[in-house]
């Protein structure tokens, strides 16, 4: 008998003794998780679950989970199911009990549900084994449902799965999970190791958005400090910290982080950032993304080198210290506008109706020097650290030492929001009409207006007249965790 043929009948056999096995609960249970399923539903309300927990990895797996499910889901409509037309199962066998109520009209081979399934669990899976972990029973039993209710044999199911599970792989290759990237930052130095934390100070920022994550690193380091205070104290309790510390530590978003730096440079101190405000950039940079990160790193004395970046208007005037970013232009505008909203619409859609509003308006370029030629530009950038773009991810730092300032500069003229769209999506080129760009040691731009605003870190302040930015190279410690083959 042919391979083939004999390939069949096995796959006929199985779905009848599917078919005819009794699982408890399973008449009621499985053919309401099967329709749940129907258009990927049950997955998106599940992304949207893990999402909800406002942790980097957890949002990171929802996202890569649902583009998974779509990879799979327009692969199987638009070329598996039209490639081999396969009618489904007859029904004799199946109780009726366990049969839809609305039964398939497409193809039975291979099967979409399963795709789904496979897609969105092992996309999760591949960012989170946490989440994976949770998710997978699920989506077996979505794939089990499918020959269980009798609109798919097990083959059908077979191949979905191994098509989804491709398209997740697919997925990451276009934009690469975290393990897969190269760890940031350069060269590892030595740091004090703090076994329970002894040793460390550490500053909460009270108006954090994450409260809970201090209470997790006080349980984690018992025999840390933790000292909280408001906004307007924030830089004397960083001072005074600093003077008793073996460690600075501080809790809270990127201009949190920032206020330490200048205590944690005059005493010459490591830093330890957790990340607990609306944007953490700096802390995800260096791979801290929880307590957990943050602990382990301390407890093991694992700490890396990285440049700081420091501006001057060159004339006395206000001096400040950048672990990002720092920028002139349209940017101080928009973030302005969406720190006014954000408390009453949230940051995302705050963020994109000032980025609308900002556009509309009738804002003109900001004028500015640069090598003895005054020219109008909407936006200068300048990047702590080179950005990089690996397959379709956005800009992400792969060296917080590399000694250089990343420039970008948006021409000025006619139409802003079109040059600010194409500059965005040209990455960094190094010429192009919207654009400009430039990976230099230094800075000098003059000629700015009186009252320009300087934004650096989700913080501002003014230039007068000019600005110099250069680096501090390798000058801050900083602790990260490693992977546990170093």
């Amino acid at each position: 008998m042919p391979l083939r043929t004999r390939l069949i009948a096995l796959d006929h056999r199985t779905f009848a003794a599917v078919a005819n096995r009794h699982w408890p609960g399973g008449d009621r249970f499985l053919p309401r998780l099967s329709r749940s399923a129907n258009h990927g539903l049950l997955w998106f309300g599940v992304a949207a679950g893990i999402a909800a927990t406002r942790t980097p990895r957890a949002r990171r797996a929802a996202l890569r989970g649902t583009a998974s499910l779509s990879l799979a889901s327009a692969t199987i409509n638009t070329l598996g199911k039209r490639s081999v037309r396969r009618a489904r199962p007859m029904l004799d066998g199946v109780p009726l009990m366990r049969q839809l109520k609305r039964q398939p009209i497409t193809t039975s081979f291979p099967s979409g549900h399963s795709a789904s399934a496979a897609a969105f669990a092992t996309g999760v899976a591949l960012e989170s084994r946490g989440w994976g972990a949770g998710v997978a029973p699920v989506a077996g039993a979505v794939a089990l449902s499918r020959v269980y209710t009798g609109v798919h044999f097990p083959s059908d199911v077979l191949a979905g799965a191994a098509l989804g599970a491709g398209a997740a792989f697919a997925v990451r290759g276009m934009v690469p999970t975290r393990d897969l990237l190269p760890p940031p930052g350069r060269p590892r130095v030595d740091a004090p190791a703090l076994p329970g934390g002894k040793g460390l100070v550490l500053v909460v920022n009270s108006a954090a958005r994450a409260p809970g994550r201090a209470q997790a690193l006080r349980e984690a380091l018992p025999l840390a400090e933790v000292v909280e205070c408001g906004p307007d104290r924030l830089d004397a309790e960083l001072e005074s910290a600093a003077a008793r510390a073996r460690v600075l530590g501080v809790c809270g978003g990127d201009g949190t982080a920032n206020a330490a730096v200048p205590a944690a440079l005059r005493h010459r101190l490591p830093l330890a950032v957790l990340p607990g405000g609306a944007l953490n950039h700096f802390a995800y940079d260096i791979g801290v993304e929880d307590p957990r990160d943050l602990c382990r790193a301390v407890e093991a004395g694992d700490a890396i080198a990285v440049d700081v970046g420091r501006f001057s208007d060159g004339s006395g005037g206000p001096q400040g210290y950048f672990l990002n970013s720092l920028s002139l232009g349209v940017y101080p505008e928009l973030v302005r506008l969406r720190d006014r909203w954000a408390h009453r619409i949230g940051g995302r859609a705050a963020a994109v109706l000032a980025a609308v509003r900002l556009l509309r308006s009738d804002r003109q370029p900001l004028s500015a020097e640069f090598r003895g030629r005054q020219r109008g530009l909407w936006l200068l950038f300048v990047g702590n650290g080179v950005h990089h773009r690996l397959g379709f991810t956005p800009g992400r730092r792969l060296d917080l030492a590399d000694g250089l300032l990343d420039v970008r500069i948006v021409h000025g003229g006619r139409r802003p929001g079109s040059r600010l769209l194409a500059a965005a999506l040209a990455g960094p080129l190094t010429r192009s009409p919207a654009q400009a760009a430039a990976h230099l040691p230094r800075l000098r731009v003059d000629g700015l207006e009186p009252g320009t605003v300087v934004s650096y870190d989700g913080e501002e302040t003014v230039a007068r007249g000019g600005l110099t930015v250069d680096k501090l190279t390798e000058a801050l410690t900083v602790y990260r965790p490693f992977p546990a083959a170093h």
